[in-house]
């Protein structure tokens, strides 16, 4: 058992949800080794508008049960790999009290689909957080 971060949306109340990131059909769950990595790539989130998540710790084995019976992939961010997220983002963090949570979402875009401009770009906002 291990300790790993996760980026939840609405964290503690009865509205929280899990970030994941779209990739065609599939969702998948970042989870971070490293507090800070997770924290950074948060930051990379609120600079793209997006809603702001919170950092939680959870045990790795709790986080790959929840992926398994929700049919989601999983990938670990090891300490000191940089993780982006895509430029586009699908905001879905609302749902109702009544029907299972939808999870919030980003469009995974690859490096090979962004122009130089876009990697500029990128590359600008994380020398910032430096």
């Amino acid at each position: 058992m291990s300790e790993i971060y996760v980026l939840l949306f609405n964290a503690r109340t009865e509205n929280e949800g899990i970030h994941t990131v779209q990739m065609g059909d599939r969702n998948k769950i970042l989870m971070f080794e490293s507090e800070d990595d997770a924290t950074r790539y948060a930051l990379l989130l609120e600079a793209q508008d997006f809603p702001t998540p919170t950092v939680e710790p959870f045990d790795s084995e709790e986080i790959e049960e929840f992926c398994r019976q929700a049919d989601y992939d999983w990938e670990v961010i090891s300490e000191g790999e940089l993780a982006i997220p895509p430029e586009q983002n699908v905001e879905n963090i609302t749902w109702g009290e009544d029907e299972e949570p939808e999870k919030s979402t980003e469009t995974e875009t690859t490096t090979s689909e962004m122009s130089s401009e876009e990697l500029e770009q990128i590359r600008r906002k994380l020398e910032g957080l430096l």
